[in-house]
């Protein structure tokens, strides 16, 4: 009997061996897609392959030793063994999920010992809380308590980010409790959607379903198990359809029309089933969805107003941090999708602008929503959607709302791991770009390692030099290159000799044979330009880099003696103590690099986030409109742009720096007559 059910085991492993070689995507040297899943251009690499260098590896440093490396010892209430993720009867919902989703990948880039094993009981917990019908996680609620979320423990939505966090811990390490984990909780989920739709429990999971099915696509290239495309079309069905919001209504030029996070992470959800659908619909959807954005909604940082809900294009009004890290996941999960660089220069904007300032620099303390044009940081209600109290822009670890607490820690580790990107044709692109280092396999198998040494977004020049093994002569890949839409002609050397000179919004692919040593020079000349904005302001922009008017202030720590579990024991207060109200002085296109002067600081620190840091400035001129006043804590509306007769003062020499250096600032100016 023993040897019987030896040789079925056998033949069993042998059979499934077989229909695994037989599914095997196209792609050899990552996992691809199957079909019908439509081919990529570009594939993630393993967790860990990318490593950051320079000022960003100064970011998740400081990350480690802020608030993602110790956010359990700084919002214990949640975070502590307690939390239902932990197997505890605390807070059942999101916010461990949310902080998890970023130590993660923050933990396996800095290759950290202490903060692997501190992801690894939440990992533990998700594995082995799950049941015989494939459901996991927290399945108790419990009653009230303050500052804890102690319901709706079965809703779909907290699953979502912790199918994410998984994903990228099986990326890290080839667990495959992760690949059963999941084959059994979707088939629950393909089994208890119909009764129980993805709006059952709440409204969430309805318009952030994209990243639950983008995790099904996920297990399907690899599994090949076809019920997963059947599980898909349901969740497509069953979410918000944002598809035809975005082709057929007016959805994006309504302020309170949409949650601005549910937006920024639901936005992806048509271009991710174009993967099993590629019908032209859901490419014209995702098109006409940022064009909208950016004429009804965007603002000078990149992001939308949203607080919380769409709240239009108003310098002043708020953007939420969680916005910001989950429209950095968006865009790099459409730039996968569909190779379209557009979605690669909207990354960067929010990175090099709206992310950095709206955390402290101790990567600790934060605002809940940012200001395009924002002077003066206090407690007090603002003309916001949603109001916490009036500490929505003030810094602090709970200012505004938890939520932020929670997921900010996604950013900068997600962004590092986009960096690059392996190819459907067995080669590699570099496609955002930071100091960095990478590990990749291309061709046939043969590893290569490039070095990406650069001072970007701040310098115009980067560098690659290519490494192979001591036994690799030489290897035939294909290594793509960007040149952003802002760059009027980047060029390319090899070894010394330039290869190529190209307009921008494209890719550049070089083609070769590559050789231990090879060093590709890549090249994008920056120079000033200007955007315009609501009520015809404009901001001015170097590279990926918007720059605002530099503004001193004072700062002052409040103790919160009034409402500490829910806006934490202190928050920081800001008060500008030099002048804000300045127009910039209306200058033609062909002479803004006469009236537009770039200077280099000389500042060298690896942390360039700041005002006292900021590697580049730019010195100009403006005047002074005494009419622009304070207005509840923030800026009076802004003078038109041009307005016939506007008092002004005299002219006046005014400094410039990169948006994600400041915390009081004037992005959008009006514009006045010389």
């Amino acid at each position: 009997m023993k040897n019987s059910y030896k040789l079925l085991t056998a033949l069993l492993v042998i059979s499934l061996h077989a229909v695994c070689q037989e599914k095997k995507p196209l792609t050899e040297n990552y996992t691809g897609s199957r079909a019908p899943l439509r081919q990529n251009p570009f594939i993630e690499l393993p967790l860990g392959a990318i490593k950051p260098q320079g000022w960003l590896k100064e970011m998740l440093v400081r990350q480690k030793n802020g608030a993602t490396g110790n956010l359990d010892k700084l919002y214990p209430l949640v975070m502590n063994k307690r939390n239902g993720w932990l197997g505890g009867d605390g807070d059942q919902w999101e916010r461990g999920p949310y902080w998890i989703d970023g130590l993660l990948p923050l933990a396996y880039i800095l290759n950290d010992k202490e903060l692997i094993a501190k992801v690894q009981p939440w990992i533990e917990y998700a594995i082995k809380s799950q049941q015989p019908d494939g459901y996991f996680g927290p399945s108790k609620d419990y009653g009230p308590e303050p500052g804890l979320q102690r319901d709706n423990s079965r809703d779909w939505w907290p699953k979502m980010v912790m199918l994410k966090i998984l994903k990228q811990y099986y990326s890290a390490t080839g667990d495959q409790r992760i690949i059963k984990l999941m084959t059994n909780y979707f088939k629950y989920q393909l089994k208890e959607l119909p009764a129980k739709p993805l709006d059952h429990w709440s409204f969430w999971a309805r318009y952030r379903a994209g990243d639950n099915l983008m995790v099904v696509y996920w297990l399907y290239n690899i599994t090949g198990n076809k019920s997963l495309l059947d599980l898909a079309d349901l969740l497509h069905q069953q979410s918000y359809d944002f598809t035809d919001a975005f082709l057929n209504t007016p959805l994006l030029s309504q302020a309170g029309s949409i949650h601005g996070v549910n937006l920024a992470q639901g936005m992806k959800e048509p271009i991710i089933y174009y993967q099993q659908h590629p019908e032209q619909k859901y490419l014209a959807a995702t098109t006409r969805g940022y064009a909208d954005l950016r004429k009804f909604d965007e603002m000078a940082h990149g992001l939308f107003g949203g607080d919380e809900a769409l709240h239009g294009n108003d310098p002043t009004q708020g953007s939420e941090l969680c916005t910001a890290v989950e429209m950095m996941f968006t865009l790099e999960s459409t730039l996968t999708i569909t190779g379209d660089v557009n979605y690669a220069d909207r990354l960067e904007k929010i990175a090099f602008n709206a992310l950095p300032a709206q955390v402290a620099d101790n990567l600790t303390d934060r605002q809940y929503f940012q200001q395009a044009n924002q002077v003066m940081l206090t407690r007090q209600t603002h003309n916001f959607d949603v109001n916490h109290a009036g500490t929505d822009v003030c810094y602090g670890l709970l200012t505004g709302y938890p939520c932020c607490t929670s997921n900010m820690h996604q950013g900068w580790p997600k962004f590092t791991q986009n960096l690059w990107y392996a190819t459907a044709d067995k080669g590699i692109a570099a496609l955002i770009y930071s100091p960095s280092e990478v590990k990749a396999k291309v061709a046939n198998g043969t590893e290569i390692f490039f070095k990406e040494e650069t001072n970007y977004p701040f310098d115009e020049g980067i560098r690659f030099t290519l490494t192979l093994d001591k036994k690799t002569k030489s290897v035939n890949f294909p290594f793509q290159l960007r040149i952003p839409a802002w760059c009027k002609k980047g060029s390319v050397k090899i070894n010394g000799q330039v290869y190529k000179e190209a307009e921008g919004n494209q890719l550049v692919t070089i083609s070769r044979e590559w050789k231990n040593g090879d060093v590709v020079e890549l090249n994008l000349p920056m120079h000033i330009f200007t955007n315009t904005w609501k009520e015809n302001s404009v901001s001015v922009e170097r590279g990926p880099i918007t720059y605002a008017l530099k503004i001193e202030g004072t700062s002052k720590q409040i103790k919160n003696t009034k409402d500490s579990i829910d806006y934490g024991n202190a928050y920081t207060e800001i008060l500008p103590i030099s002048p804000w109200n300045y127009a910039l002085i209306r200058t033609a296109d062909n002479k803004l690099a006469d009236n537009y002067k770039v200077e280099e600081t000389g500042q060298q620190s690896t942390y360039p986030w700041s005002l006292k840091n900021a590697p580049i400035l730019i010195k100009t001129s403006g005047k002074r409109i005494p009419s622009w006043q304070l207005y509840n804590g923030m800026t009076g509306p802004i003078p038109y742009s041009v307005t016939y007769q506007l008092e002004t003062g005299s002219t006046e020499d005014i400094v410039l720096v990169p948006y994600g250096c400041t915390q009081l600032r004037i992005s959008q100016f009006p514009v006045v007559p010389k």
